[in-house]
């Protein structure tokens, strides 16, 4: 086998050997042939909950590494918490610091030159899309590993209720943070099923990750085993030739893409996806996800479709049984990174299924469209909903347009008490250029489940965990002149779920009278980062990736 770091000139080679010996690197491990270097791309911090047992759980990786015969070298990335950045302008930095990562893993592992394959560690919302970005653009043999969802002590819907009291003046902070405490109970993914444990799921779907890798939990013995196996795993990949365009092809994609909806994931997948398909050179779009979530039942009800958490999702067979139940629909000849395809591997990893938790495609409870996209002019290149998180009385709805042109302002209406019910609340400007950096309204959606028969609709985005008529994604946003930038106070608007339409009752000739007085909303970025993606980034639908 010939590696990375002995095709480079003879002098350049050995200078290389030298650097890496002299941070540690053992020389007879250099100058062994068939000892492949494996990069471990670790996003561990002490910051997010997501990142901080990731440090150990590399530890476990270089095992499998040193076990299988290869040589494991570790470097560091960012990783960002988005509970930390809700709610505040900080929330502008999650979107944009996924092509940070997926930048800095290129720049760290093609730009040294010596590696062979891959190990990239990775728990949370933005972390888990840029490194299969990454894996995407670099190609070498790789998988990746996530920490796992915490456990949780107490139902989804006791830790929501915990939240009511307090914003209705009737629990302190302590309480809510102690009594948050018992839902996320310590280092590990938020146990519902939000962006983060969507995304791990996709991955191990997409065949990206050892079965059961999505969840299983945090701090159990599997989850080191399983970080343990998948270094071994990596080095098989690399003795093998197998690499990521060969294992995330297009039948690959699709099947993701019903997995997602089976699931009823996050809307979130519905940006990282089309961008990992950018990267591959392949195509993951809106109509595309339209056509498959039509058809496909969400067969777990998992918060925010119901209330369990993705550890009682890991208890009843997690996503081995959750692709079983599905396989009919799929295309299981695809590779993955065990080395088997998906059929084989669902031979053996499908330890158990709960139907009282994974149902049935034909079970009654079980109805397609977990995730709709919706068109009309206030939104004609699509606008998002979580459909399964819907109450079945708003799925046909109508109400009064009430405008802010950003997230702060909506927040100051709430807090006085100025938003009624009945209120279609447009929040414009929070889209990759005018937010800039797409922030996530999590804590809007929050409050506006207690505003009876009220709707939010906005060209910023959503948390997984978010419910209610939450209309979010809307393209083309408002800082490219949208319909959403032409919508006043009082405008009727109307949502139809059932006919997959989004429209304000305004006349085209009123909408383009209004556009020849407009003008964009500038928001203050806060700094250079910020002003550069704001004049790179594609729209939502394509990903929101740089150009």
């Amino acid at each position: 086998m010939e590696r990375a770091i002995d095709k480079l000139e003879p002098f350049q080679r050995a200078i290389s050997k030298a650097h890496l010996a002299a941070a540690g690197v053992a020389v007879d491990s250099l100058e062994n042939p068939d000892k492949p270097l494996i990069a471990i791309a670790n996003s561990w911090n002490e910051v997010c909950p997501g990142h901080e047992p990731l440090k150990k759980l590399a530890e476990e990786v270089k095992k499998g590494v040193l076990e299988a015969g290869g040589e494991p070298i570790e470097f560091n990335t960012i990783g960002m918490c988005d509970g930390i950045a809700q709610g505040h302008a900080g929330m502008r930095y999650c979107l944009p610091h996924r092509e940070i990562i997926a930048d800095s893993c290129e720049a760290m592992i093609v730009g040294e030159g010596c590696f062979d394959g891959v190990v990239y560690l990775g728990s949370c919302d933005k972390i888990i899309p840029a490194m299969l970005m990454a894996a995407a653009r670099i190609d070498l043999p790789a998988a990746l590993v996530t920490c796992g969802p915490c456990y949780d002590e107490i139902k989804p819907s006791e830790s929501k209720a915990l939240r009511a009291r307090f914003l209705a003046g009737e629990a302190t902070e302590r309480d809510v943070i102690e009594g948050t405490l018992r839902y996320y109970t310590g280092p590990g993914v938020c146990p519902f099923l939000g962006t983060a444990n969507t995304m791990g799921c996709l991955t191990e779907g997409l065949g990206m990750m050892l079965p059961n890798g999505a969840l299983w939990p945090s701090s159990t013995s599997q989850r080191r085993f399983s970080a343990r196996q998948t270094g071994a795993a990596v080095v098989d990949l690399v003795r093998r030739g197998i690499k990521p365009s060969d294992i995330m092809t297009q039948a690959a994609i699709d099947n993701t893409v019903k997995l997602l909806a089976s699931i009823g994931g996050s809307l979130n997948a519905l940006i990282h996806l089309p961008a990992l398909a950018a990267e591959l050179g392949l195509e993951c779009t809106w109509a595309q996800v339209a056509e498959i979530t039509s058809k496909t039942p969400v067969i777990c009800n998992v918060v925010p479709n119901g209330d369990i958490s993705c550890v009682n999702l890991y208890k009843a067979g997690g996503i081995p049984a959750v692709l079983q139940t599905i396989s009919g629909d799929l295309d299981t000849s695809v590779m993955t990174v065990t080395g088997k395809t998906l059929a084989e591997n669902l031979e053996t990893s499908v330890l158990r299924c709960d139907r009282s938790v994974i149902r049935t495609q034909d079970d009654p409870a079980s109805v397609a469209n977990g995730i709709q996209v919706l068109y009309g002019n206030l939104a004609p290149e699509g606008a998002l909903v979580k459909t399964s998180a819907v109450p079945a009385e708003q799925h046909v709805w109508s109400g009064t347009a009430m405008v802010f042109d950003s997230e702060e302002e909506a927040f100051e209406a709430y807090n006085a008490h100025a938003i009624k019910p009945g209120t279609g609340v447009i929040i414009r400007y929070e889209g990759p250029k005018g937010g800039p950096g797409m922030k996530e309204l999590h804590r809007v959606t929050e409050i506006m489940k207690g505003i009876p028969d009220s709707a939010v609709i906005t060209d910023g985005r959503f948390s997984g965990a978010s419910g209610g008529l939450s209309v979010g994604y809307l393209c083309p946003e408002a800082f490219d002149g949208a319909p959403i930038a032409l919508v006043e106070n009082g405008d009727k608007i109307n949502i139809d779920l059932t006919k997959n339409l989004i429209e304000v009752e305004v006349s085209d000739e009123e909408l383009a009278r209004r556009k020849q007085g407009w003008k964009p909303v500038i928001h203050e970025n806060g700094g250079h980062l910020l002003a550069r993606y704001a004049k790179q980034v594609s729209s939502a639908k394509t990903g929101a990736v740089i150009g």
